[in-house]
């Protein structure tokens, strides 16, 4: 009877809302173990560093950096795509934590990150092309 009586009752979520219920998303979600759910947290908290890092960063080139010699806006050139990819990292990685959140709820594999790759590549590119600023400015002193 009170097995019958449990499966009646809606099934509530505390997770990420400050505490008050709700009902579950769908009537095929189960509350994850909570392990998973605070690694899933604990990444994107480490993602949302890595974007303030990211914004903070490409802000403090473009405001504090000294001017490259014969090349005056080669800080912005580094800066500001430092502070775009910042943005794109706090937004991506909430998205993937919401997905690997539901994944988790419907006991579905998760999906691989793409963040890693995205921050590879474009922080290699930010880097050859302040390499090549940074000659630029040597070779215009001359």
């Amino acid at each position: 009877m009170q097995a019958a009586r449990a499966r009646e009752e809606p099934r509530t979520d505390t997770s990420h809302d400050g505490g008050s219920t709700r009902p579950a998303d769908s009537a095929g979600d189960t509350e994850p173990d909570a392990r998973f759910t605070f690694a899933n947290e604990r990444t994107f908290l480490a993602w949302s560093r890595t974007a303030l890092a990211l914004v903070v960063g490409g802000l403090a080139i473009v405001q504090l950096l000294p001017p490259f010699p014969g090349v005056p806006w080669g800080r912005h050139i580094i800066g500001t795509p430092l502070i775009l990819l910042g943005s794109a990292v706090a937004v991506i990685s909430y998205l993937e934590w919401n997905r690997n959140q539901r994944a988790l709820r419907r006991g579905e594999p998760v999906s691989r990150s793409r963040l890693p790759l995205l921050l590879a590549l474009t922080i290699a590119i930010i880097g050859l092309v302040a390499a090549a600023l940074a000659v630029l400015s040597g070779v215009r002193r001359f």
